[in-house]
């Protein structure tokens, strides 16, 4: 069990409504103490895996940028919830009613996590990518988008997708350093059409860990006149998150990088545009009234929520949201810290192996790096790592295709990507540095082949589990 002594938050606190029927919950920063210890310890961190040569090891996760594993402490409201689960808003059964409540503050734990202003609207969504296409349809027709090419996907695509009325989306390219993409922001606003402008930028990237300067480019924004939303999926894990200390307009952000269950996101900010956008789904819940002739939409959050909610997303996370706020991002980021600089220092000093970086070495990052070994594809280091050391790493471009590929030295076509959260520890880092050191030196260990498009060990005798 990883334990984490709490300190004090400074979101905002909420208590639960009046009579409102509660399940048991995480715990949250205004009922931890400096003293009292959060348990932060994630679901499966005992397991050992089956490697080529017969033997187990305990698994060596480093694949958080991608899923991070379930808190215990998530799982542990999971199992209250379940005996309580119902559809919400619409039952008089008590399990509907005691769902509803759960779901709705759950809401208020997202807005406290995410420095929601208190006339914010926080709509719960299945992810970041459902988030910013829910953004990308309620924004005026004529809105102009300016987007960095570093961008993952997510934040990348869904603005070109508005349909023939849509405005300008205008690209920038890759920033020399985090003051040149400030001032690129400021240029392209500054020269952009009249009207209605959004500028996107991502937290932290999911490729190099890099934290880009959220604060300047909200200022920049705003003194242009235009608004901000902030993909917060790789940042939100790792480092506070604000819309009310930072000034941006919206953050979206998923669960299932943020140690809950897949399947359960978030857009939280400013409600004009999304009250006045047609809802996102057509659908029950989203609707207040619908005749013969006419549909009346609910107001928000309920009008881009359409049918039944993921009740158990919603919970799930909010549960997540309260333990990593009452064991405080500050200690768990100075953890993390240690062991990103470990790992960085080790991998440095193997060679042929190169890190990708858009920026300086030592500009501010989360816990991910992406790296290549001169002589070696991707995708067999991640084969080798996994089924001869026990690790997992992602290989490949990552969703985010433009960065990635500019990153990559010659003769390399992906990376290999690893990324560090909760459960890692100094000794799945030093495994880790010393797998690589003795790919880079020696090669695989194994045999390996194509199986459909996947690197595979042949023969394979590992179990299934």
């Amino acid at each position: 069990m990883t334990a984490v002594a709490a300190t004090p938050s400074t979101r905002p606190t909420a208590a639960p409504a009046a009579g409102e029927r509660t399940i048991p919950a995480a715990p949250t920063a205004s009922g931890a103490s400096r003293a009292t210890a959060v348990d932060t310890s994630i679901v499966g961190a005992d397991v050992h895996v089956p490697l080529v040569t017969g033997e187990r090891v305990t698994y060596a996760n480093f694949d958080y940028a991608a899923s991070a594993p379930c808190l215990s402490a998530v799982r542990e409201v999971l199992d209250a919830s379940l005996p309580y689960y119902a559809s919400v808003h619409r039952g008089a059964g008590f399990h509907s009613q005691v769902s509803t409540d759960a779901y709705e503050q759950a809401r208020r734990s997202v807005a406290r996590f995410a420095g929601a202003r208190h006339n914010d609207a926080v709509v719960f969504v299945r992810g970041t990518t459902d988030a910013l296409n829910l953004l990308a349809r309620s924004v005026p027709k004529d809105c102009t988008v300016v987007v960095f090419a570093a961008e993952h996907h997510a934040s990348l695509l869904p603005w070109q997708h508005r349909g023939s009325r849509a405005g300008q989306v205008i690209r920038l390219p890759l920033p020399r350093s985090a003051d040149a993409a400030v001032e690129a922001a400021r240029e392209a606003l500054r020269s952009s059409p009249e009207g209605p402008r959004l500028l996107c930028v991502t937290g932290a990237s999911n490729v190099t860990g890099e934290i880009w300067p959220i604060e300047r480019l909200t200022a920049v924004a705003h003194s242009a006149g235009a608004r901000i939303v902030v993909d917060a999926a790789q940042l939100i894990p790792h480092r506070e998150v604000s819309l009310s200390a930072t000034g941006a307009d919206y953050v979206a952000f998923s669960g299932h990088k943020l140690y809950a269950p897949f399947g359960a996101g978030v857009l939280a900010g400013r409600t004009d545009w999304l009250q006045a956008a047609t809802p996102y789904l057509a659908g029950g819940g989203a609707t207040g009234n619908v005749t013969e002739d006419d549909v009346r939409w609910n107001d928000l959050p309920a009008r881009h929520e359409a049918g039944s909610p993921n009740v158990l997303g919603a919970v799930t996370l909010a549960a997540a949201c309260d333990t990593l706020a009452a064991a405080g991002q500050d200690a768990l980021h100075a953890r993390e810290q240690a062991l990103l600089d470990r790992l960085r220092t080790g991998l440095a000093a193997i060679p042929g192996v190169r890190d990708l970086a858009l920026w300086d070495a030592d500009h501010p990052r989360v816990g991910i790096v992406s790296f290549v070994i001169d002589g070696l594809s991707s995708d067999l280091v991640a084969a080798a790592l996994s089924a001869e050391h026990g690790i997992g790493v992602r290989d490949g471009l990552f969703c985010a295709h433009l960065l990635t590929r500019h990153l990559l030295p010659e003769g390399h076509e992906q990376a290999v990507r690893a990324s560090l959260g909760l459960g890692t520890t100094e000794e799945h880092v030093d495994r880790l540095i010393g797998a690589v050191a003795g790919l880079a030196a020696h090669g695989p260990r194994w045999e390996y082949r194509d199986d459909n498009g996947r690197v595979a060990p042949l023969p394979d005798p590992r179990p299934a589990r």
